[in-house]
């Protein structure tokens, strides 16, 4: 035990710029870092060396879902105080090779992409807002309800595309397909949503009918790879938080696929989280939230389009958008906790509040991005000069 706790003593000198205290197994109690503590964390059996040095965010994470390490203060402070110190985290990639050596088959990404969004639409209903939007919103203001926020991002989308009368759009990762519903209603294009979600098919199927939008709107379970043999064509095409599921090797696939069915003079939008530069990605992230995820950079799906002919019209990064984004789906959690705990237990309740304060924590730190990225396929002159119609 003395030498665990020894070493853990050695291994808090990574994160000594930041002050918060600890208090351990045996009851001693610590102070970290110089300032006024912003929180406290209390261990309640020891975590081990080797774990610690082949992830950090693994071990820590597991313990904290496991009820082993219980947390005093604001969930987003701890994790935003913490992820300051992310360049001292542990990850031993060859160790980890379950979890960073993934397939990334059809078949696979279906049972992972399931894994994730056909935990239930009831529990999704009970922290999103009205649109069931579960991607990044955009804020015009602090001040904004999440669903104004999810509406202006559809809005924002919408307008970036340049849609008209009789426009054919193509939605990647369609989600319950709010994004569709709006472009069918305020455009009248012609749309067609694909998912690999059983879930979300059943609602955007309940949905189009609800809205009387049959002869505007269809969905299919499908997969992008479908894309190319599918003898279908479209005008627009959109994604949006989708390419964080394809993994890395296939980029250039995807690129493929999107390319075979997006007319020449298209316009393509990407909306996806980015990472600075490219990485693996985090292990607990990985194991327990979205298995076979990565984060691709911007650098590299730049020098991707650039090999499809793809110019490169418009590059927003909204980061802080998502941070505010993640709080509201975490307040939101914690306002409804009674509702979730009828669903799951206490442990996957632990995970996902972890989640979601996590991942507003890395937005605000800079860890991860998002970008929104308009191409269009070839040159197009009768696009306007100016993105002023993006803000009409």
């Amino acid at each position: 035990m003395d030498i665990e706790k020894n070493f853990f003593k050695t291994f808090l000198k990574n994160f000594d710029e930041i002050s918060f205290r600890l208090k351990f197994w045996d009851g001693e109690e610590i102070k970290v870092g110089p300032d006024e503590p912003k929180f406290r964390i209390i261990l309640k059996a020891p975590l081990k060396k080797k774990d610690l040095l082949t992830s950090t965010s693994l071990t820590f994470g597991e313990a904290y879902m496991n009820g082993d390490v219980e947390i005093e203060g604001d969930m987003f402070t701890v994790f935003n105080e913490l992820l300051k110190c992310i360049d001292k985290f542990s990850t031993n990639f060859k160790s980890l090779n379950k979890i960073f050596g993934g397939s990334t088959s059809m078949k696979k990404q279906k049972e992972e992409v399931s894994s994730h969004y056909d935990i239930g639409n009831d529990f999704y209903k009970i922290w999103l807002d009205d649109t069931l939007c579960y991607s990044c919103a955009y804020f015009k203001n602090e001040n904004e309800s999440l669903y104004d926020a999810q509406m202006n991002k559809i809005n924002h989308i919408l307008k970036k595309l340049n849609l008209s009368e009789g426009l054919t759009l193509l939605d990647i990762g369609c989600g319950w397909g709010g994004l569709l519903i709006e472009a069918a209603k305020q455009y009248k294009v012609k749309g067609l949503g694909i998912t690999l979600s059983e879930e979300q098919y059943k609602r955007f199927k309940e949905r189009i009918k609800e809205e009387n939008l049959e002869d505007f709107l269809d969905v299919k379970l499908m997969d992008y790879r479908e894309l190319k043999k599918s003898g279908l064509s479209f005008d627009r095409i959109v994604s949006v938080g989708m390419l964080e599921h394809v993994g890395r090797p296939n980029y250039d696939l995807f690129f493929e696929n999107v390319n075979a069915v997006l007319k020449q003079g298209g316009l393509f939008l990407l909306h996806y989280i980015s990472g600075l530069k490219e990485s693996e990605g985090d292990a607990w992230i990985k194991k327990y939230i979205f298995p076979g995820g990565v984060i691709p950079s911007f650098r590299e799906i730049i020098e991707i389009s650039a090999d499809y002919n793809y110019h490169t019209l418009d590059a927003e990064s909204l980061r802080l958008h998502y941070k505010e984004t993640l709080l509201h789906w975490a307040k939101n959690f914690d306002d409804n906790i009674d509702e979730v705990r009828k669903m799951f237990d206490e442990k996957f309740i632990r995970m996902w509040r972890m989640y979601l304060y996590s991942c507003a924590a890395s937005f605000n730190n800079g860890v991860i991005d998002l970008h929104q990225i308009l191409f269009v396929k070839g040159v197009n002159n009768n696009l306007p000069m100016t993105r002023e119609y993006m803000y009409k």
